[in-house]
C-alpha cells in the first residue's frame, strides 16, 4: 500500500513538473495570453466544468476572487437550466475540460460565441512542440473554440488503472493557481488587499492595520501638560487604558503609563500629587501610525514590554491609543 501511495505522488509530482516545463515552453505565449486576458477583464471571470473538473473549478474562481479578481463558479448544467444570465458582456469565461468533448460544456458554446466573451479552454490535449505530442493527434472541439488553449495533458494518471481523474486533476489545479498569482502579481495584489478580501480569516486578521483596531476619539485619556497628577489619575482610571496622553491641543509631548506612576509614588511617595503631568510624563514616547499592522505594533510592544501604543500621524497629532488586549482578537497574542 505504501508503494502504491509512493506511485500516486511520484506521478503527480512529474506531471506538475511537465506542466511547469510546458509553461515555461511551449505554451508559454499561450499563457501570457490567458493572464492579459484576464488582466484586462472588464467584467467577471466565469469558470466552468463537470465533475471533477467542476470541483477544480470552484476552486480556481475562488482563487481568482480572494487575490483580487472577480470569479465566479457557473455549474454548466444549471447555466443550460437559467443560469445562463450569469454570463454578460464584458467577462472572460475558464472552460475545464479533462476530454475537451464534455456535451454540457459544449452547449455553452454558443451563448458564449454570440456574447462574444473570451474563452480560455484548460484541456489534456498534447500541444504543438510538446515532445509527447502523437502525429496526427487532432484538437478536441473546445481547445479549438478558445482564444486561448492552455494543456493539463499528463502522461499517465496516478489511478492504477488509469482511469480516475489525479493526475490531471492535479495539473488543472495548478494551472488555475499559475494563471490566478500571475494576474495578482501584475495588478500589483498586496498583503494589504488580501487583508481587506479576507476580514473574518486568520491571516486577514494578522494583516490587519492599527487604525482598525485602536481606540479613538472619547475613549482616549488625553491631558494637558500642566493637569495635576489627581486629574491624570482620574482619566487614567475612567478610560481603563493604564496610559494616558500628554497633548497640547491636538500634538502629543508625552505620556505617563500606570508603570510611571507606580515609580514615582515610590520614589516621592504623596508629593507626587502636586506634581503636574509635564513633571511627570516620559517625552518622546514610542509611538506608531495607524497605517502600520497590527503585527508591527505588537512587535514594538514585546520589544519594549509595554501594553500600549500612541497612535500619532506624521506631525504627531494624537489619532488613537492600540492596547495589547486589542490584538487579542487577531490571534497573534
Amino acid at each position: 500500500m505504501n508503494h502504491i501511495g509512493e506511485n500516486v505522488v511520484r506521478i503527480e509530482a512529474q506531471a506538475l513538473s511537465d506542466l511547469a516545463d510546458r509553461i515555461a515552453g511551449p505554451m508559454a505565449d499561450a499563457f501570457k495570453r490567458g493572464v492579459e486576458l484576464l488582466y484586462c477583464c472588464p467584467g467577471r471571470v466565469v469558470v466552468t466544468g463537470m465533475g471533477k473538473s467542476g470541483l477544480i473549478a470552484r476552486k480556481v474562481a475562488a482563487t481568482l476572487s480572494s487575490t483580487g479578481t472577480p470569479a465566479l463558479f457557473m455549474h454548466p448544467v444549471e447555466a443550460l437550466h437559467g443560469d445562463l444570465g450569469m454570463l454578460a458582456r464584458g467577462d472572460v469565461v475558464i472552460a475545464l475540460s479533462a476530454s475537451g468533448e464534455t456535451d454540457e460544456i459544449l452547449q455553452l458554446l454558443a451563448t458564449i460565441k454570440r456574447l462574444r466573451l473570451p474563452l480560455i479552454a484548460v484541456t489534456c490535449d498534447e500541444i504543438a512542440g510538446d515532445a509527447r505530442k502523437k502525429p496526427g493527434t487532432t484538437q478536441s472541439t473546445l481547445a479549438s473554440a478558445a482564444e486561448v488553449f492552455l494543456s493539463c495533458a499528463v502522461a499517465e494518471e496516478g489511478c492504477t488503472m488509469g482511469l480516475a481523474p489525479t493526475a490531471s486533476t492535479t495539473a488543472m489545479l495548478a494551472l488555475g493557481d499559475a494563471l490566478a498569482v500571475a494576474v495578482a502579481e501584475k495588478k500589483g495584489f498586496k498583503e494589504e488587499d488580501f487583508a481587506r478580501l479576507h476580514p473574518g480569516g486568520k491571516l486577514g486578521k494578522r494583516l490587519a492595520r492599527v487604525e482598525t483596531l485602536m481606540h479613538k476619539g472619547d475613549a482616549v485619556p488625553r491631558v494637558s501638560p500642566k493637569t495635576k497628577m489627581p486629574d491624570v489619575i482620574y482619566e487614567m482610571s475612567r478610560k481603563k487604558l493604564g496610559v494616558t496622553a500628554v497633548v497640547e491641543g491636538e500634538r502629543l509631548v508625552g505620556i505617563i503609563s500606570d508603570g510611571d506612576l507606580r515609580r514615582l509614588l515610590e520614589r516621592k511617595g504623596k508629593d507626587v500629587l502636586d506634581m503636574s503631568a509635564e513633571e511627570c510624563m516620559i517625552r518622546d514616547p514610542k509611538t506608531v501610525s495607524g497605517e502600520e499592522f497590527a503585527a508591527t505594533a505588537l512587535a514594538i510592544m514585546e520589544e519594549r514590554k509595554i501594553t500600549s501604543l500612541v497612535v500619532v500621524d506624521e506631525g504627531m497629532k494624537l489619532e488613537g491609543i492600540v492596547h495589547l488586549h486589542d490584538l487579542w482578537g487577531t490571534e497573534m497574542v
